[in-house]
């Protein structure tokens, strides 16, 4: 086929979007100039790395009326035989609406879809901030003074008449031993972003253990969320484990087919239902690695919240691993803030990089002390946002059956922290509606967060439970649901 590479696998062509090493866009071929014509297909015979081929190239200049529908011109190929390419089918012959006219009008409809997600996105949170019941109060939608007023308990954690921090000293000492004497780890520090702390930790393993692959989930926050930060900043390489919706097993770490130096795990797995293996599973993972001389470290933006499915306190899952990460806002509610625990050789060096990296910064006592006051108010509540998460995933499933919805997911059944996910087999937009609505015109904010694409005609979101959800009863969940449900129908028939 004209156009089309030979050598580069299935189809030719690489997935579109992606780009190549050298950074040109994958199928690009560079030194190609365009000559204007009156209408017409040309195929240049080319060789590069990748192969011999063909590439079609499409020369076109404006035309008069009075020459009537260009024609395209057909020119030999390298192997010596025509070409010729037909007009294509339902062209006009007039000039009405010209290629620029309907790519403007595309992308009008375009933009107008984007800002009804974002006008339909708005009225969701604001819906929800203003909701009587919600099942989650996120301190991050709410207004400054609202965060503000979160610092009115700090001397209940630290003595506000000490002098303020500067670079890493003072409260923010203070909140890195509370951390590793949480972890049972050496030391510990703090970290503006997750992202951060993780980028540091592995680079300093990788500097120990001479290998910069990172064997890791496909689904795990670096992989999903972090534009490849690993190997365009830190000149990691990642190995992916598994891509199936669960956690790495032993057998696949021990089958890996290629080297790696650290075992990174998401604790839990977000993106596949916060879903956490039991802990004999935890323990063969963990030994496996060990056999392939790797050191382990974990991803535990929301280990805070694994205690009761392990059914272990804090320092003795962290005890698993050679270093450990922790957010302070995702559970805890802080204003930001990540740390990270693990030798004190190791952390000594995560230091000197967190300066390399600009996370050097000049005071950090609103977040530091917001952190503090998450550990003493919220960690302790953890437990039973878990165990109440429980009682809404059952009673959302009851209400969802008794209110005629012909199928429903709420996955994992039984939730292994507070956090869950709820499928559908509606399109996101329709489901969202259906849900501000609710909202809306009851009062209760069930579906606090928007809705995904997770599949064709399949939608996808994440609920929460926190303090505000430990008034819901089973009976409200239902009642709510069943809310929920009629409002969709009628979404559905609109």
């Amino acid at each position: 086929m004209p156009g089309e590479l030979e050598g580069r696998g299935e189809r030719g062509a690489h997935p579109a979007g992606a780009d190549d090493a050298d950074g040109e866009p994958r199928g690009a071929v560079p030194g190609v100039w365009l000559l204007a014509c009156t209408h017409a297909t040309v195929a240049f015979p080319f060789q590069s790395a990748r192969g011999t081929g063909r590439f079609l190239v499409m020369l076109t200049l404006s035309v008069p009326e009075a020459f009537g529908r260009p024609q395209a011109v057909g020119f030999p190929t390298a192997a010596g035989t025509g070409n010729q390419v037909p007009a294509p089918a339902g062209a006009r012959d007039d000039l009405g609406m010209s290629d620029t006219a309907a790519q403007d009008e595309q992308e009008t409809e375009q933009l107008s879809e984007e800002e009804g997600r974002r006008q339909l996105r708005e009225r969701r949170i604001a819906a929800c901030r203003s909701a009587p019941r919600a099942l989650a109060r996120h301190g991050f939608l709410g207004t400054l003074r609202q965060r503000l007023a979160l610092l009115e308990t700090a001397e209940d954690v630290y003595d506000l008449d000490q002098r303020s921090d500067l670079y890493g000293n003072g409260v923010v000492e203070a909140l890195e031993e509370k951390v590793a004497g949480l972890l049972g780890t050496e030391a510990a520090a703090f970290f503006p972003t997750g992202t951060m702390a993780q980028q540091v930790a592995l680079r300093c393993w990788a500097g120990r253990t001479g290998s910069p692959a990172v064997a890791l989930h496909a689904l795990s926050h670096p992989e999903v969320h972090e534009r490849n930060a690993f190997s365009q900043v830190s000149g990691l390489r990642t190995v992916r484990v598994t891509s199936e919706p669960r956690l790495p097993t032993g057998d696949e770490i021990r089958g890996l087919d290629e080297p790696f130096g650290t075992l990174m795990l998401e604790l839990p797995l977000r993106e596949a239902g916060f879903l956490l293996p039991s802990w004999e599973e935890l323990s063969e993972v963990v030994e496996a690695a060990r056999e392939r001389d790797a050191v382990v470290h974990f991803d535990g933006a929301r280990l805070w919240e694994s205690t009761v499915h392990f059914g272990r306190p804090l320092a003795e899952i962290a005890g698993l691993a050679d270093s450990v990460y922790v957010s302070f806002y995702k559970g805890l509610g802080a204003f930001g803030g990540a740390a990270l625990g693990g030798p004190k050789t190791l952390v000594d060096e995560a230091k000197a990089w967190r300066h390399r990296y600009g996370g050097m910064v000049f005071q950090q006592f609103p977040t530091a002390l917001s952190a503090l006051i998450g550990l003493e108010r919220e960690l302790p509540r953890l437990p039973g946002y878990v165990r109440h998460a429980r009682v809404v995933a059952a009673a959302l499933r009851e209400g969802f059956a008794t209110a005629g919805l012909p199928w429903a997911r709420v996955h994992p059944e039984v939730p292994h922290t507070h956090d869950f996910q709820v499928w559908l087999p509606y399109e996101p937009d329709i489901v969202e509606r259906a849900a501000v609505r609710t909202t809306e015109e009851t009062g209760t904010a069930l579906f606090e967060n928007g809705w995904q694409q997770a599949g064709p005609g399949m939608a996808r979101t994440e609920v929460h439970v926190r303090a505000a959800g430990l008034e819901w009863t089973a009976g409200d969940v239902k009642t709510a649901a069943g809310e929920f449900v009629s409002r969709l129908d009628a979404e559905v028939k609109s």
